[in-house]
Parts: structure tokens; sequence; C-alpha cells
């Protein structure tokens, strides 16, 4: 009959015993050195300076609560925050006695913002596209303090003008060098021939776009977008290579159809209908169209058209994202773009004048078709998101200016309960959907037991008010609360230069 197997225990030698104990005892100094999830770096002094509470037991009484997830308010909460992390959640939390207590009566709690079209850029007065001249300068010291003093914990840089510098960015806030929010890095724009601006490097074909993703995921970035002039050709091949890799690829296109760019298997589109060219008339294969006569063309269409509902039917199936910029489209909104004193405080002197001119020349143009595509994008994103479609929001600091960190991304939530959306819902679509998008739905997006602490405390209440949303008085990062006031003191008339 066969012998059972036995079981031996190795015999170690000394000297092998001891190098098991050095290698354990190494190990276990390394996992210690390695902070807790959730929990942030040690904070160097010139971020300590912003700094509310830091204390690794925190909870928040008496608070508002809008969970991120799409459910009704809940009143009267207590948040108990501990290392980082959020611990308990509800009407009926014990405070241990060694908590800091923060009141919230009076106001209201929401997850932190997921930004999905920030980037960490912003156009250079006096400009002329024409001559290779448009060019955006990275807002390294003002928008990361931007970004978090209006409630965005986390961003999706969403296309880079100098990817290297959001790498080293990212690093440093990791780090706690410097204040900002999490970021997640997208590689430089992927542009086919006929860039406007000299930062943009031009693919030359399908080989370089597939060269140009994987160099890129090798540096850090961890999504792409394709630009206006790539050809189709070089598109498939950018989403092979990055699906190959699990990263996801987005696009603000021209050549390209969003029916078409779906096809293809892109995962995300940018900005909607006002950069979709499929409907143009004489639209050619791989040709940018005159982008004026295709919003002109935009202008005659309303969400019912049999080509729009198509559409929407299409990236539902599948599953397809769009990103809502509904702040940058604005202010090409005759009379629309923002005044508001706390984003003209935040820019240059002479990049605020910059902005002034060109927003009077925009509020003088007669019969501008930007009054009914803008009114058509609100349309569209609502419809999508009612037959089932998943919408991002992003502010895009881009255009002539005006739309600023933080502020546009606070706008953007305004805007979608204008388009049709309640506060509950644009909060959610702010929030949760991004992290969701992302892969991080398990960390962030939403106000949970065992969740990262990126909450942001509002003065009154967006449920019923969205434009309390403005209201921010504290912003936590992994449990850490900045005090935005001396965010945006430290910001204030540098957007433009620095």
């Amino acid at each position: 009959m066969p012998t059972k197997a036995r079981r031996f225990a190795p015999v170690l030698s000394p000297a092998s015993a001891g190098l098991r104990t050095v290698l354990a005892t190494a190990l276990a100094a390394f996992c210690a050195a390695l902070p807790a999830w959730g929990q942030a770096p040690q904070l160097a002094p010139q971020t300590q300076q912003y700094v509310k509470y830091a204390q690794p037991l925190l909870a928040i009484t008496h608070v508002r609560l809008i969970d991120g997830n799409g459910t009704a308010a809940k009143e009267n909460q207590t948040v108990l925050l501990r290392d980082g992390v959020i611990e308990a959640v509800g009407k009926h939390v014990r405070v241990p006695k060694d908590a800091t207590v923060i009141d919230g009566s009076g106001h209201t709690l929401i997850p932190g913002l997921v930004g999905m079209h920030d980037h960490m850029f912003y156009p250079a007065p006096k400009v002329n596209p024409e001559a290779k001249e448009a060019v955006y300068p990275e807002q390294a010291s003002s928008f990361p303090k931007l970004y978090l003093a209006g409630g965005v914990t986390t961003i999706r840089t969403t296309g880079s003008t100098e990817p290297y510098t959001d790498l080293e960015l990212k690093k440093a806030i990791d780090a706690g060098k410097i204040p900002g929010p999490k970021m997640h890095t997208t590689g430089p724009y992927l542009e086919g021939k006929g860039s406007f601006t000299p930062q943009m490097h031009e693919l030359m074909d399908a080989a370089d776009a597939t060269d140009t993703v994987n160099y890129w995921i090798g540096e850090g970035a961890t999504s792409f977008k394709a630009y206006m002039h790539i050809t189709r050709s070089e598109l498939s091949a950018a989403i092979a290579a990055a699906h190959a890799k699990h990263i996801k690829v987005t696009g603000h296109l021209c050549t390209i159809g969003f029916t078409e760019a779906a096809d293809l298997g892109i995962d995300d589109l940018e900005h909607g209908l006002p950069v979709d060219t499929e409907f143009t008339p004489g639209k050619q294969t791989d040709i940018c169209p005159d982008t004026k006569l295709a919003v002109a063309h935009l202008a005659t269409m309303s969400v019912d058209d049999p080509q729009i509902q198509q559409l929407i039917r299409y990236l539902v199936s599948k599953h397809v994202a769009v990103t809502s910029t509904l702040p940058v489209f604005e202010t090409f909104v005759p009379g629309r773009a923002s005044v508001d004193q706390r984003v003209l405080d935040a820019m240059l002197p002479e990049t605020r004048v910059e902005y002034l001119k060109s927003r009077d020349h925009v509020a003088n143009t007669p019969d501008s078709p930007w009054v009914k595509v803008f009114k058509l994008e609100e349309d569209f994103e609502h419809a999508f998101v009612r037959q089932g479609g998943t919408l991002l929001s992003g502010l895009d600091p881009t255009g002539y200016g005006g739309v600023i960190a933080g502020y546009g991304d606070q706008h953007e939530v305004e805007l979608l309960v204008e388009a049709g959306f309640t506060p509950l819902e644009a909060i959610q679509i702010a929030t949760m959907n991004g992290a969701r998008f992302m892969g991080e739905d398990k960390v962030i997006g939403s106000i949970e037991t065992g969740k990262a602490a990126d909450l942001v405390l509002i003065n009154g209440n967006p449920a019923k008010n969205i434009k309390d949303i403005e209201n921010v008085e504290l912003v936590f990062k992994d449990g850490v609360s900045y005090d935005p006031a001396k965010l945006v003191t430290a910001a204030n008339g540098t957007v433009g230069l620095r």
C-alpha cells in the first residue's frame, strides 16, 4: 500500500536562521516606514502653513451630509475621521474623548470633487494661433492651491503641455512638499499634423502613436488624451497600446467624429457636441472641418434631432463616457463669461486686462451661434444621462481665460443644475462618477466608512441652493484639513504667470 506523505519542517543552519531573522526585521522596518492607507505624508513647513486641522482623530458633528451617491441629504450627522480614513458615519456615532471636534451646525459635508478635465495650465495672453504663438504656461504654483481651495481633492489632468512638470508636481504633492489635489496625470496630447501650439508633438503615423503611448506609460502617465488632428489609424494604435496596459483614452476630437471614435474603442469623449464634427455637412474622413462652420451647423439642431438621439444611444451602448466642460463653453456665449470678483482677483493684472477685453469682444458679437449651442450641449448632457450614459465633470481652464482652477469646478456643478440635474445628481456627477470611471471608487468619491477622508465642509445647503457650493470653509484631503482662505490668498494675482 502507498505510504503517507510526511511533512518535514525545514532544518535551518544557524547562519540560515540568522539570515531569516535579518530579512524579517528589515521587512518589518520597511513596512513600518510606509504610511497607513489613506494617511497623508509628513507635511513640509511650506504646506503646514495652510493646514487648519491635522490631528489624527477628528469628529465633524451636527452636519448635513451629501454622500455623493445621489441619495437624499441627511441631517444632524457625525463623521469620524481617524488617521486619514472615514471611520464612522451616522446620527449616533460615539465621539471619543480624545477627538478634536468640529461643529458642523448649519454646514454641509460633501465628498471632495473629482475634476475630470482639470489642466495645470492656463492660456497666455496675446496669442496668434495662425503663427503658432498659442502657448499655455504651467500654473505650477497657483493651480494646485486653487483646486484644493475650491474643494477639488482629485484631478485628472486630461492632456498636458508640460507632462514632466505635471509628473513632478504630483510627486511633490504626494510627498507633502506643496499643497494640492491628488493627481492622475494624463500624458502629452496625442495630436496629428495641424497643431495650433508648439507645445504639442505632432504624431507622424500609427507607429509613432504606439511608441508615444508606451514611452509615457513608462514615465508615469495614467491616461491619454487624443486631440483634434489625430487620424483614425493613429487613434486606433494609441488606444490599442493604452488598453494593453489597462489605461484609458479620452479625446477632444475634430478629424474623427464621436461615432467613429466609439467604434475605435475610445473610453471617454471630452466636451460633448460642440467638438463633434460628424454632423457637419461635407465632413471628410480624417480631416478637421472649419470649426466655426461646425458650430454654426450645430446651432440649427436640437437634442430631439434623430441624429443626436442615435448618437446618444450608440455612446451608451458602447459604454463611452462624456466629460462635461460647461464653464469653458459659457465664456463663448455673449454676456455670460465670469465677472466674479474672486475669479478676477486670481489673475495676474495683465491677464485680467486681456481677459476682460476678450470678454467684451464676445459680448458684442451679433447673432452668436453659441447661445443655441450652449443650450444644446446642456440638453445633450441631460438626455445622455437620462438614457444611461456616464457623465463626468471638469472645467477646462483654456479658451481665452477666465475659467480658473477650483472656481470653475464649482461653477461646473452649478451649470449641471442649470442643465436640468438636481443638486444631488450634479454633486454625484462631480464626485462619484469620476472616481468610478478611474477605478478609484473603493477609495474616494463618496462619504462612506473605510474610504479616504477627502471631504468639503460648506457653509450652507447646496442641496437647496447649489450656489452654496462656493462657500467652502474647510477642505479635507486624507483627513488633513486645509484653510481655503489661506490657499486663495497665496495664489491671488498670479494666474497667468505661475
